[in-house]
């Protein structure tokens, strides 16, 4: 059991994200009966998310593709920011009282999403297993794993994030610290980059 009184950084995180003149950030209601409710709405935040990035690109073909650069950013910031509010809201502590919230700054060449929830120790305790274990794990290998264990039905694969990884080639970084108000709650800060 990890201590969860202690500041754990994963991955490629970094404190302070680089201003950006393009940037957003949706809330969501920190009442659970109100998540429930609108569990089919996160799916539309993540296409509007997609619909207002793509905004910012040509409609040009990608070199030596068919496909437009505006569909591949609609497209991967739909998936992307799709899975990350998902995972946020199934996995928040209500007893926290804050609402999950999901920022993507644009720049020249990527896209940061920063997603903020908080879980209760267990849960966060498990995350971090499963990080530490991608991270040192032979991706190709482990995404065969993953794949094996969700064709069993077994839950917890966690494929939609190594989805992220294998097909869109997006970089992860990971915060977990304590919740000052409340010492049972851990605040889990996902920031995940995105190159153009």
């Amino acid at each position: 059991m990890l201590p969860t009184s202690t500041l754990q950084i994963y991955g490629e995180f970094t404190e302070e994200i680089p201003p950006s003149e393009e940037y957003l950030t949706l809330h969501f209601s920190p009442n659970s009966a109100a998540r429930k409710r609108r569990w089919g709405n996160f799916g539309l935040s993540a296409d509007f998310l997609g619909d207002y990035f793509a905004a910012f690109f040509p409609g040009d073909e990608v070199p030596e593709s068919k496909i437009n650069l505006r569909d591949t950013v609609k497209a991967a910031v739909s998936f992307i920011a799709n899975e990350l509010l998902e995972n946020a809201v199934k996995f928040n502590e209500d007893a926290a009282n804050c609402p999950v919230s999901i920022s993507l700054h644009l720049y020249e060449r990527e896209i940061i999403f920063c997603v903020v929830n908080y879980a209760n120790p267990t849960i966060a305790e498990t995350y971090q297993t499963f990080i530490r274990e991608l991270l040192n794990s032979d991706l190709d290998e482990f995404y065969t794993q993953q794949l094996e264990k969700a064709a069993t039905g077994m839950s917890g694969s966690s494929m939609g994030l190594l989805t992220m990884i294998n097909d869109y080639a997006a970089r992860f970084g990971w915060k977990f610290q304590p919740f000052e108000p409340y010492p049972d709650v851990i605040e889990v800060r996902v920031l995940v980059r995105l190159d153009l």
